[in-house]
C-alpha cells in the first residue's frame, strides 16, 4: 500500500519509492515485480533506470474512488489509519 500511497502523487524510480516510504531497496524491488505481474504498476525504461507508475486504467479510478468513499463516510480518522 506504500508503494501505490507514493505512486499516487506521481511516477518514481525505486530509489525515490525507497526513500518516501522508508523501505528497503530489496523489498520495494520484490513488490514492484508482484505489482507489475498484477499490472497494478507500469515500468518505462528511462535510461538506465525503470520509472514506475500506477496503472491508469484500472487502478489510479480505483484509488481515488477508496479517497472518494472515505473522505464521504469516514473523515480524518479512517485517513490516519490507512496510512
Amino acid at each position: 500500500m506504500k508503494i501505490v500511497e507514493a505512486l499516487m502523487e506521481r511516477p518514481l524510480n525505486v530509489s525515490k519509492i525507497c526513500k518516501q516510504t522508508g523501505e528497503e531497496q530489496s523489498k520495494i524491488s520484490h513488490n514492484l515485480k508482484i505489482l507489475k505481474d498484477c499490472h497494478v504498476v507500469d515500468a518505462k525504461i528511462k535510461g538506465k533506470q525503470r520509472i514506475y507508475s500506477l496503472n491508469k486504467d484500472t487502478i489510479v479510478p480505483l484509488m481515488k474512488l477508496v479517497e472518494q468513499h472515505v473522505s464521504r463516510y469516514c473523515g480524518a480518522r479512517c485517513m490516519r489509519s490507512l496510512k
